[in-house]
């Protein structure tokens, strides 16, 4: 078991990659607390992957929330070695059309809770020595302009960025920050991409779907299992040395 005795604070993880990542760290033998806006899902998806996680209501738009959780997952776990900045938002529109709103909205979940929320466990980590291990989720989204996803976009870029300057600057408490850009992954939240992408494009709907997946050189979509194997391994000691660095892993949609 490769995360045997170590502790993580997961965000968003009551379902889709976030589950996944706790299900596969637990399997390792880490401690996980699945923090989630939704409190009853992250329960049940606690409950349901046994006694190696706990659950809590977290909310990364809200520093009172975030401090609480960084709080609350020590209290429970003893300390937090690794973090996993997965919570996110997804939203689709023309240049002319996106409102101030949707663009706040974003940008407060994908960039402002990444960035508080590493800033409030990497507090932690430095007040209790020893180093950890940060692991943003970007996207391939981040590492180019896409016609209608332009503030999507733009949100995971910022993440690729935060996470090239809170790399440089925490490692010298010994705490490494890396990120992983997926490309397009599979799951219950692709209803809600490819329904925009209809709606936009005037598909009709599981084209647009079916169309990424055809496109990528793999030979389709990913799935959240996919992503497993590097957030496992960011979060050992055989990734000690690596920094500052956003790893694809997108099937070879996106070369960098």
């Amino acid at each position: 078991m490769r995360l045997q005795g170590k502790t993580a604070l997961i965000t968003g993880a009551a379902r889709g990659i976030g589950r996944a990542f706790a299900e596969a760290y637990v399997r390792e033998g880490a401690q996980v607390t699945i923090g989630d806006i939704h409190s009853e899902a992250a329960t049940r998806t606690a409950r349901e992957i046994g006694p190696g996680a706990h659950a809590m209501r977290l909310d990364v738009t809200d520093q009172a929330s975030i401090d609480a959780a960084v709080r609350e997952a020590v209290a429970t776990m003893g300390r937090i070695d690794i973090l996993i900045n997965n919570a996110a938002l997804f939203d689709a529109a023309p240049i002319v059309e996106i409102t101030r709103e949707a663009y706040d909205r974003l940008f407060a979940v994908n960039v402002s809770g990444t960035l508080f929320m590493l800033q409030a466990v990497a507090k932690h980590m430095i007040a209790r020595g020893g180093g950890g291990k940060i692991i943003n989720m970007a996207s391939q989204a981040g590492r180019r302009g896409e016609s209608l996803v332009a503030v999507y976009c733009a949100t995971k870029a910022a993440v690729i960025s935060i996470t090239q300057s809170a790399g440089l600057n925490l490692i010298a408490h010994r705490i490494n920050v890396n990120a992983i850009a997926p490309g397009v992954v599979d799951g219950e939240h692709w209803d809600g991409v490819d329904a925009l992408f209809a709606k936009y494009e005037h598909r009709p709907l599981g084209e647009k779907r079916r169309l990424v997946g055809e496109a990528v050189p793999y030979g389709r979509m990913g799935t959240a299992a996919d992503l497993v194997g590097m957030a496992i391994f960011l979060a050992t000691s055989e990734a000690d040395y690596i920094v500052a660095q956003t790893y694809n892993v997108d099937g070879g949609n996106w070369m960098s």
